[in-house]
C-alpha cells in the first residue's frame, strides 16, 4: 500500500457538518451529510449529480451498524425520499464524479458491486430488501469501475465507515490470540477498531451471576441475531464478529467479567498487554 493524500473540506467549518472528501488526483468525491443537515445540503450543486449513496445508522450500541446502499441519477432527490420512509439512518454519504462522468450504467454497476462486497465483508447489516440486477460491462469500462470502487472504499473508511474492510482471519496474520476457559476456546485478533473473534470459536454457555447488564445485553444480541449457535456446553460463533474491545470479547468467551488485555494470549503465552503495551 502506498501513501495517499486525502483532502477533506468542511463546508461550514464544523467537523460534524457537511464534508467533501476526495483523493485530489482522482475523479471520485464523497459527500458526507448528517441527516439534520438535509436542507443545507440542498443548496449544493454536487449532491444532485448521478452517483451511489450509503445511509448509515445503528440499531443499538452493541449490534452491528446498519447500511442501505443505493444509486440514483439525482442522489439528493432519492435521499429525500428515504428521509420520509426510513428511520434507522443518521448519516448519508454520496459518491459522485467531480468530472460528471458517471452514467446510469456506471452507478448501477457500482451499486451492485458495493452490495456484494459489503455482504462479503459482513461488518454492517444491510437494509436492502432487493438485490440489484447483475449485468456485464465492457472489459475496459469494468477496469475503470474497479478503480473507482477502490477509491470509494478508501473515502468511506476515511470518513469513519469501514464498510468494505474485512474482519475475517488473514492468511498471513502473525497476531492470532487465544482465550480459554472451562469448555470454551476462542481465536481472535486485535484490530484498529476493536477485537475480532473468529468463526468457529466457542464461548461458555452459563453466564456468571456477577455478570454486568452490558454483558447480558451483548449475549442476548449475539443469540437473537444468530451470530452464535447453542452446541451442548457452549455457544459457537457462526461468523467472524467484531467486539468493541478485547475485554468485551473475553467476557463473552469466559461468561464472566474479564480483562481482555490479560485473558487474550498468543501461542507463546504472552498476553495482549505484554504484546501491545510493554
Amino acid at each position: 500500500m502506498r501513501g495517499k493524500t486525502i483532502q477533506v473540506f468542511l463546508t461550514d467549518g464544523s467537523p460534524r457538518g457537511i464534508k467533501l472528501a476526495e483523493i485530489t488526483s482522482n475523479i471520485e468525491q464523497a459527500i458526507f451529510i448528517p441527516r439534520s443537515k438535509m436542507n443545507e445540503a440542498s443548496k449544493r450543486k454536487e449532491v444532485s449529480r448521478p452517483g451511489i449513496y450509503f445511509l448509515f445508522g445503528k440499531n443499538g450500541e452493541d449490534s452491528k451498524p446498519l447500511v442501505y446502499i443505493g444509486q440514483s441519477r439525482n442522489c439528493l432527490d432519492r435521499i429525500k425520499t428515504h428521509d420520509q420512509k426510513k428511520d434507522f439512518w443518521n448519516y448519508a454519504v454520496l459518491i459522485i464524479s467531480k468530472t460528471e462522468s458517471f452514467t446510469q450504467t456506471h452507478v448501477e454497476y457500482l451499486e451492485e458491486l458495493a452490495i456484494t462486497k459489503a455482504t462479503e465483508a459482513n461488518r454492517y447489516t444491510l437494509e436492502n430488501s432487493v438485490n440489484p440486477r447483475k449485468f456485464k460491462v465492457p472489459e475496459t469500462m469494468e477496469a475503470d469501475l474497479l478503480d473507482n470502487f477502490d477509491t470509494i472504499k478508501i473515502l468511506l473508511s476515511t470518513l469513519g465507515f469501514p464498510l468494505f474492510d474485512t474482519i475475517g482471519k488473514k492468511e498471513k496474520s502473525k497476531e492470532i490470540l487465544f482465550c480459554k476457559g472451562k469448555e470454551a476456546i476462542a481465536e481472535g485478533e486485535y484490530r484498529e477498531d476493536g477485537f475480532v473473534v473468529f468463526k468457529g470459536s466457542t464461548m461458555n454457555k452459563q453466564l456468571s451471576p456477577s455478570s454486568i447488564p452490558a454483558m447480558k445485553k451483548i449475549r442476548k444480541q449475539l443469540i437473537e441475531n444468530q451470530i452464535v449457535l447453542e452446541k451442548e456446553l457452549v455457544y459457537e460463533f457462526l461468523e467472524d464478529y467484531l467486539f468493541g474491545s478485547p475485554s468485551s470479547a473475553a467476557a463473552q468467551i469466559l461468561a464472566r467479567n474479564a480483562n481482555g488485555w490479560i485473558d487474550w494470549k498468543d501461542k507463546n503465552g504472552k498476553s495482549l498487554d505484554e504484546l501491545k503495551r510493554k
